[in-house]
């Protein structure tokens, strides 16, 4: 009952925000990117197939590799575009107010961008703490994003979550209108599914 409550809450917080970062710690910080197109890349993972790892730096100095949670954790893969702009800035907060909703379907989230260390770390500290691992793709530029096909041909990469459970495969894949939040429910029923 409590996770149905704390979903509604979410997604009537989520429905009253408009595209732009609600957070005042952003006022006159936030880059307006305008309309993009939703999609621009071409997947090149699918799901049952076992997710390629990779090694990045996170904003909390340690090297974090997907095989480091196997057979111990399913992991939500979060790729977003850009630190600072609006759609970016509210997904990832919003991830904060239901951490508990990961932990009880034993997942950990890692969040994804092309962005370098430092915008990372000035970008989240605006935030507030995150609870998740932030992780840089920057150089090589977008190699993560682009094994995965979600690099986008500006640069960025694709607003998409990929789901991979303790086993190292690939159960479910949402590359996002870029434009707009992904839904907690079409991360959730998909980790539900994992128990």
């Amino acid at each position: 009952m409590r996770r149905i409550s704390v979903v509604i809450v979410l997604a009537a917080c989520f429905l009253a925000s408009s595209a732009y970062a609600v957070s005042e710690a952003y006022k006159g910080n936030i880059y307006d990117t305008g309309r993009l197109k939703p999609a621009d890349s071409v997947l090149k993972v699918k799901v049952g197939q076992k997710a390629p790892d990779f090694k990045l730096k996170a904003i909390s100095g340690k090297t974090v590799s997907l095989k480091d949670y196997r057979g111990k954790k399913n992991v939500v893969l979060s790729f977003i575009p850009a630190a600072w702009t609006p759609v970016c800035s509210d997904q990832w907060p919003g991830y904060n107010i239901v951490s508990d909703l990961f932990e009880e379907n034993d997942a950990i989230l890692l969040g994804i961008s092309v962005d370098s260390i430092p915008t990372l770390y000035s970008w989240t500290r605006q935030m507030g703490d995150l609870w998740f691992e932030v992780l840089s793709d920057f150089w090589p530029h977008g190699a993560v994003a682009s094994r995965y096909g979600v690099l986008r041909s500006d640069g960025t990469a694709e607003r998409a979550i990929i789901i991979i459970d303790k086993k190292g495969v690939i159960r479910y894949i949402d590359v996002h209108d870029i434009n707009e939040r992904p839904s907690l429910e079409s991360i959730i029923r998909p980790l539900e599914k994992l128990r």
